[in-house]
């Protein structure tokens, strides 16, 4: 089978593959409180994990009247790039199941909001490598920050066919840029989006466990 006709499995990063959560709250704390806020008056930030990063620091920073989201995401990726990024782990069974996976034959593919370069050290990090080769995510320079957008550049260059495709994620942007690009998706609960935002957003199929990601595909 050639390239062109190929399909693939493209994979979240964080809330799918990796608990990034900790590390991610944590920046975002700490940007709150060099933008001159009191980071402990923004709650809960569970909500913020997945999303295009912006798009969460334009969310916060609206709650504390503050228009600031260029610096927002500077100071955030700037912290993230030394700390946040290493405190992150890896959801039980997700190993096992890329190991499946790939061991099966399937094209394995990370597609993330994160900034590419971002995952590609989480990926090492994490030791994804052997099944995760590709990594497409958000640009470093700016570009590609909707995940629709990302998804499209992914099936155009890697030239995968869109009907073979899956999209295997835990928010409603997974589903949403799944759907717009015509692929089938797959929403996982065990990340950050839970069963009622994956329904609504039109998950094809939802995933309890890894192991569940396994049979359905």
């Amino acid at each position: 089978m050639s390239s062109s006709r190929a399909g693939a499995v493209l994979l979240d990063l964080d809330g799918t593959l990796a608990d990034s959560r900790p590390g991610i709250e944590a920046g975002l704390r700490f940007m709150v409180g060099e933008l001159g806020h009191d980071p402990a008056a923004a709650g809960d930030l569970t909500w913020a994990v997945g999303p295009p990063i912006a798009v969460s620091i334009g969310t916060l920073l609206e709650r504390y009247g503050d228009d600031r989201v260029d610096l927002g995401v500077s100071t955030y990726r700037a912290r993230y790039s030394a700390v946040g990024l290493y405190d992150c782990t890896v959801f039980p069974g997700v190993p096992e199941m890329l190991a499946i996976l790939h061991n099966a034959g399937r094209r394995l593919c990370v597609a993330t909001s994160k900034r590419r370069d971002f995952a590609e050290r989480v990926v090492d990090f994490l030791g994804f490598r052997r099944w995760l080769p590709t990594v497409y995510g958000a640009l470093p320079g700016g570009g590609l920050d909707d995940k629709k957008d990302m998804l499209a550049e992914l099936l155009r260059v890697e030239e995968y066919d869109a009907a073979a495709t899956v999209m295997v994620g835990d928010r409603m942007h997974d589903i949403h840029a799944a759907k717009a690009n015509g692929l089938r998706s797959i929403g996982v609960l065990w990340g950050y989006g839970g069963q009622a935002e994956l329904v609504e957003a039109g998950a094809d199929a939802l995933a309890a466990t890894p192991t569940d990601v396994v049979r359905l595909l």
